[in-house]
């Protein structure tokens, strides 16, 4: 059966986390049966972490506060977690259903797919998330 996305209510979910006057820094997808629906929420990277477990697959769209001295500024990530007791089917179809969640995710600064759970560590996503960003004036004197 064909993968659906229940598009409006992914989309309020997306923007919840796209502003900046919102408390909600994360949000996640989720299968619902063959449809993707939004799932939990929440303020702390690490509740979602808590999310991430060995037996599921879901997207998350998360807000870092990124920057330096100069400038900071809100970086988008859009992260596929793929547990490692997912069956190789659905480990295949994730990645086919990924071009649904992003026809409403459509603004993030870098993509992830994960299984690893210390991919998932905060620093890592940070200076990734960094290396994409451009300019960096950490190395200038204040």
């Amino acid at each position: 059966m064909a993968t659906k996305i229940d598009k409006e209510a992914c989309r309020e979910a997306y923007n919840l986390v796209r502003d900046d006057g919102s408390a909600v820094i994360w949000v996640t997808f989720k299968y619902d049966g063959s449809t993707i629906v939004p799932g939990e929420q929440g303020e702390e990277y690490q509740d979602f972490i808590q999310q991430c477990t060995d037996d599921i697959r879901l997207f998350a769209f998360v807000r870092f506060t990124t920057g330096d001295a100069m400038s900071k500024r809100s970086k988008f990530a859009l992260i596929t977690w793929i547990g490692e007791n997912v069956s190789g089917l659905q480990r295949a179809k994730t990645g086919t259903d990924k071009t649904l969640v992003k026809e409403v995710v459509q603004n993030f600064a870098k993509e992830f797919v994960i299984s690893d759970r210390k991919e998932l560590e905060e620093d890592f996503i940070k200076s990734e998330l960094k290396k994409a960003g451009g300019a960096n004036y950490d190395a200038q004197a204040e």
